[in-house]
C-alpha cells in the first residue's frame, strides 16, 4: 500500500476527529509510525448483527474465563434487553472480533493449511520409504500413545 496515501488518509481522519475535540496524538502518542496504521471499518451499530446471531443455530460450546469487568460488560447488554443471556452476548462479541480480525485470521488459517499438507506429505513419504503397512502400524502406534 502507498504509504503516502495512507499517511494523507491518516491526516483527514486526525483532521475529522479534531472536529469533536479528539487527537489521536493524545490517543497514540506523537511518534508512533504512521506507515504501520492499520484501518478497520466498524459498523456503527450491532443490530444487524444481533439479528444475524438470532437466525443462526448456535451448536458449539465454548467455556472461557473471564474478568469481572468483562463478565460485567456481557450482563450489561442482557440487562439492557440487547441479548437474551451471557452467552449470547459473549457469541456476538466473539463474531464480531472475529470479524475485525478477519485479516489476520485467514493469514493463520493459510499457516494451518501449510502445516497439514506438509504433515500429509511427511506421511506419505514415510509410507514411501516403509511400505504401506508399517507406516499404518506406526501411525496406529501413536495414536494408542496418545489415548
Amino acid at each position: 500500500m502507498n504509504v503516502n496515501w495512507k499517511e494523507s488518509f491518516f491526516d483527514e481522519i486526525k483532521e475529522k476527529l479534531h472536529e469533536f475535540s479528539i487527537d489521536i496524538e493524545d490517543m497514540c502518542g506523537t511518534n508512533f509510525d504512521k506507515s504501520k496504521i492499520k484501518i478497520i471499518c466498524v459498523a456503527p451499530g450491532l443490530a444487524d448483527s444481533v439479528r444475524e446471531m438470532g437466525r443462526s443455530i448456535r451448536d458449539q460450546i465454548v467455556m472461557v474465563r473471564m474478568d469481572e469487568d468483562s463478565s460485567k460488560s456481557l450482563d450489561s447488554w442482557v440487562e439492557a434487553g440487547v441479548v437474551k443471556s451471557r452467552s449470547e452476548a459473549a457469541a456476538l462479541f466473539i463474531r464480531e472480533g472475529l470479524k475485525v480480525r478477519g485479516s489476520e485470521l485467514e493469514k493463520l488459517q493459510d499457516a494451518l493449511e501449510d502445516v497439514e499438507a506438509a504433515k500429509q506429505r511427511l506421511r506419505n513419504q514415510a509410507k514411501n520409504i516403509f511400505g504401506e503397512g508399517e507406516a499404518a502400524e506406526s501411525e496406529a502406534e501413536d495414536e494408542s500413545d496418545t489415548s
